[in-house]
Formats: structure tokens, C-alpha cells, sequence
């Protein structure tokens, strides 16, 4: 027998950073994916059909990202995550979601977590608490002159797909054009102010964890240095209910790179904190 396929739709929700383009799959308990940087809802596209439950997907564009309005001024995460509480609202979305971050995603999430009533649960993927090191930091500005004024080309492609992607995933041409396609849909004003905005102004926020009222799961990579499994061990033990857990040959894009490792992470949390979908 033929299962149904899911019903999409596709919508943008004002929020105080632009409206925000958002695929809405399927119905029931709703679970929020919202991308790592650079990258769109593509990302969660392989993801998905390794989800258990009936489930309502909201796949968000963060702000200045994929078919989400352009960021004309500089943000931050903050700003980012009260537009996350914008778009739940315009979205009509009164119960608690599960909130499922890449990145960025987590980066948002972790703010979320800690106000009252938004979420229910939180997976934060290769979403490290600390800033970007001094190295990433002057990596990332010697690439910008060069980003403003020609986009995602040449060198910076190559350094986005290098932070995002193993070796092994970036030669499979599957997994490199989501990368890539993301990449050439914001303009070149907006993918700058988010970079700016979203990585380079990032903040520690390792003391923020204790106030996180919500079971968390942190998913690390094996390859990406700057939020190994050890760190991602040590920001579940300042979390007041929290796990960490590592996935193998995999760098930033873990639900891209290894969906069915990363679904089954998921699944068995959202079953043992009693969070599966009906």
C-alpha cells in the first residue's frame, strides 16, 4: 500500500528582521527546523522522511537567508531568536514546539529555551556555546571584502564548503549542491550582515544554559573543532536536563551529511522525554 505524501505549503511570516520563508509539511505536533548559516531549509530535506511520528514540520529560512527577505543592518542572535518568537506567532502556534537547530539554529534555540512557554524540547546540532575563536574570526574578515563585493565565489565558496561539509560529503555532488544552491539565493548586502551578525557577533552563553527550562539534546560531529564531543559533554553537564551524543564522519551540516544517524538521535529523544509525535 501507498502511504499519502505529505502536503506542503510555503508562506513568509513578518517578523521585526523581515519575513521569513517557511515550508510547513504535514500535520500534528509541530517540530521547528531552523538551518545552520549560509544554508536554507534544503538542508533538512533528507531528515525528515527518517522522522518517527506524526508531526506538523515548520522549515524556516533564518533572517537574511535562502528565500527569507534580505537582513539590510547588522543583528544578532538575540534579535534573531525574538523574530523566531515573531514568526511562532504569526504562525498562530500557541503550544510549545520542538525546536530542532543546525548551527545558527542552535544558536537561537538556546535563547528560546530559556523563556517560558516557547518550546517543549531542543535538539542543538554542532551548535557550540562559546564565540568563534580568534583563528575563525580572522579567517572570516580577510574573506568579507571579498564577499560584499563578489559573493559566495571562488575562495569563499571553497572556505563555506570546507566549515560546512567532510571531505567525503563535499565530493558527492548531491550533498555539495544543496550547499552551493543555498549559498546563491541571498543577495551579497544580506548573506554579509547575517555573517556579521550571526557568527562574528556571537556570544558566550555557557552561563545561559543553568536557565534553560526544557530537555535538551546536543549533537556533536567527530571533525568539527570548535564543538567537539567533549564540548558538547560539557554543555549538557551545565544544562539542567540535557545528553550529548556524538555522530561519526561528519562535520557542521549533520542532518545533511548523515540524516539517518541524526533522526535516530532525535527519535529516541523525543521518545524518552516522552515527546513523540501522535
Amino acid at each position: 500500500m501507498n502511504l499519502p505524501v505529505p502536503t506542503e505549503r510555503e508562506q513568509s511570516v513578518s517578523t521585526r528582521l523581515g519575513a521569513l520563508r517557511v515550508r510547513i509539511i504535514g500535520s500534528g505536533t509541530t517540530a521547528v527546523f531552523w538551518p545552520s548559516m549560509f544554508v536554507d531549509s534544503s538542508t533538512w530535506d533528507t531528515l525528515l522522511p527518517h522522522l518517527d511520528g506524526e508531526r506538523r514540520f515548520v522549515l524556516v529560512d533564518g533572517p537574511g537567508l535562502g528565500l527569507s527577505d534580505p537582513l539590510l543592518r547588522r543583528s544578532n542572535i538575540d534579535e534573531a531568536a525574538d523574530a523566531a518568537a515573531d514568526l511562532l506567532a504569526g504562525l498562530n502556534i500557541t503550544d510549545p514546539v520542538d525546536w530542532v537547530g543546525n548551527a545558527f539554529g542552535g544558536h537561537v534555540g538556546y535563547k528560546l529555551a530559556a523563556r517560558p512557554g516557547l518550546l517543549r524540547s531542543l535538539v542543538a546540532i554542532s551548535s557550540p556555546v562559546e564565540p568563534i575563536s580568534a583563528q575563525i574570526r580572522a579567517q572570516i574578515n580577510v574573506l568579507l571584502p571579498l564577499l560584499r563585493v563578489a559573493g559566495p565565489v571562488g575562495p569563499v565558496r571553497s572556505a563555506v564548503i570546507s566549515a560546512m561539509l567532510t571531505d567525503a560529503a563535499a565530493r558527492d555532488e548531491r550533498i555539495r549542491r544543496v550547499v552551493v544552491e543555498s549559498l546563491g539565493r541571498p543577495s551579497r548586502r544580506s548573506l554579509t550582515n547575517a555573517l556579521r551578525s550571526f557568527i562574528l557577533d556571537r556570544l558566550d552563553v555557557t552561563n545561559e544554559l543553568s536557565a534553560i527550562g526544557v530537555p535538551c539534546l546536543y549533537i556533536a560531529s567527530d571533525d568539527r573543532g570548535d564543538w567537539s564531543p567533549e564540548e558538547a559533554i560539557r554543555a549538557a553537564s551545565r544544562t539542567p536536563v540535557a545528553e550529548a551524543v556524538t555522530v561519526p564522519q561528519a562535520r557542521t551540516l549533520i542532518p545533511l551529511e548523515q540524516p539517518a544517524l541524526v533522526a535516530a538521535h532525535v527519535n529516541q529523544f523525543w521518545t524518552r522525554s516522552n515527546y513523540a509525535g501522535s
